[in-house]
């Protein structure tokens, strides 16, 4: 699923787009790889970790037809991957600053080659339940050290990276999935392995990669989840937190529906249309934050929230009247939305918390963001099974997306938070 990454900065790193010092064993002449491509090899690792976590997504269609469970079932696999995530984050998120970004990156890729194994051979829901879990902890504690650790390896270009490669990957992973399970035999099995194949090749690499911080103590309080809501932010908070929430249930909803939707629209069978919604969601998105990436907070935030209202009203238009093309033009706008929507909030609270507080209010956003994700598509499969159907189902998320951007545009045009991000100050929520 898509994850814009917002990464912490690294404890090491010198703030001034400097390499950060490197560390020890890399000064002792161990041969290791250049700083660029060390840069390239840990983005590759955001992309396919991404990718990875979006290939289920056109082939809940074929588990469900195999194994006959319903979308509550779909709904709950997809959930649970988020609130997976969640708690990595929160746990295992900072653990890379104590004990070194490679050792983390190393058991990251490790889980998600044995979640491949378990995908691979799955034979029924308990399985997939399983795999979905092992994956989104390990995808929680690995997006930590990724992204501090392109901030170590160069400011500048990790910001770019950290805000733009995890849309690529969730649009990527989706789509290639889809294409995979349409036209190469094994549909099951195959994108698995493919991916098990690519995360044996990144563990390789990431061994070859410097190490840029010096173990220190403090590992195990570090895993203690950190979450504050300190008085100087409140107000923006409550402001962003309605488009946070918002803005992770679309995703959420196409992460786990989408694809039916597709199906009933385009009326075709083929899996490729349930992983292009959402390769269209999250690509779009990825090049909003590309597009914006010097924009005012406020600015962003604003056109996030314009975006989100427009393109999901599209979206509904189009379902009640049947309109493929018109789902995907509202899905390319809410794209936007999605994009914008999220930095802009995370711009709008971050800037205003003193630097001890930010690990604390990134959490809660965090909280906000992945319960946004994963509650509201469970409660979705419920009602598509036992209040109406897969159409008004989408239609009252769809209504509920759009009053809680409402919300927000409320409390941003009362003269709202926003106006102390300075232009350029953050860029993909780093600081």
């Amino acid at each position: 699923m898509t994850h814009l990454s917002v990464a912490p900065a690294s404890r090491t790193a010198t703030g001034t787009g400097a390499p950060a010092p490197l560390s020890a064993s890399h000064r002792g002449g161990a041969r290791r790889l250049p700083p660029r491509v060390a840069l390239y090899v840990l983005a590759s690792v955001t992309v396919t970790f991404l990718a990875a976590s979006s290939a289920p997504t056109p082939l809940y269609a074929v588990y469900q037809a195999e194994w006959g469970f319903t979308p509550i079932t779909t709904t709950v696999v997809f959930g649970v991957y988020a609130v997976a995530v969640l708690l990595g984050l929160l746990t295992l998120g900072k653990l890379s600053d104590h004990v070194g970004r490679r050792p983390v990156l190393l058991v990251a890729l490790a889980a998600q080659a044995a979640s491949m194994v378990v995908f691979a051979t799955a034979e029924g829901v308990p399985a997939l339940l399983v795999a979905r879990v092992v994956q989104g902890l390990s995808t929680g504690a690995a997006l930590g050290a990724i992204g501090a650790g392109m901030m170590d390896i160069d400011r500048p270009r990790g910001t770019i990276t950290n805000a733009v490669v995890p849309g690529i990957g969730t649009a990527t992973g989706a789509l290639v999935s889809g294409l995979v399970v349409q036209f190469l035999p094994a549909p099951t099995h195959l994108i698995y392995l493919a991916l098990l194949g690519v995360f044996v090749l990144q563990a390789v690499a990431v061994a070859l990669i410097a190490e840029t911080v010096t173990r220190k103590p403090g590992a195990a309080a570090s895993l203690v989840p950190e979450i504050a809501l300190p008085r100087t932010v409140r107000r923006p908070v409550l402001v962003a937190t309605p488009v946070l929430f918002a803005v992770w249930a679309l995703a959420g909803l196409y992460g786990s529906l989408g694809p039916s939707l597709a199906r009933q629209l385009t009326g075709s069978t083929s899996v490729v249309f349930g992983g292009l919604s959402l390769f269209v969601l999250a690509g779009v998105a990825a090049l909003s934050v590309l597009a914006l990436r010097h924009a005012a907070a406020r600015t962003v935030m604003l056109t996030g929230i314009v975006a989100l209202i427009a393109g999901v009203a599209v979206t509904l238009a189009s379902i009640r009247g049947a309109s493929a093309t018109g789902f995907f033009l509202g899905t390319a706008v809410a794209g936007i939305g999605f994009g914008s929507g999220f930095q802009g909030g995370i711009r709008t609270v971050l800037p205003l918390a003193k630097p001890h507080e930010s690990s604390g209010v990134l959490s809660l956003l965090f909280v906000v963001s992945y319960l946004g994700m994963g509650v509201p598509a469970v409660a979705a499969g419920f009602l598509v099974v036992h209040a109406g159907g897969l159409t008004a189902t989408a239609e009252e998320y769809g209504a509920a997306v759009i009053a809680l951007a409402a919300v927000a545009l409320a409390g941003l045009l009362r003269g709202g938070p926003g106006r102390g991000a300075r232009r350029g100050e953050l860029l993909g929520g780093n600081t």
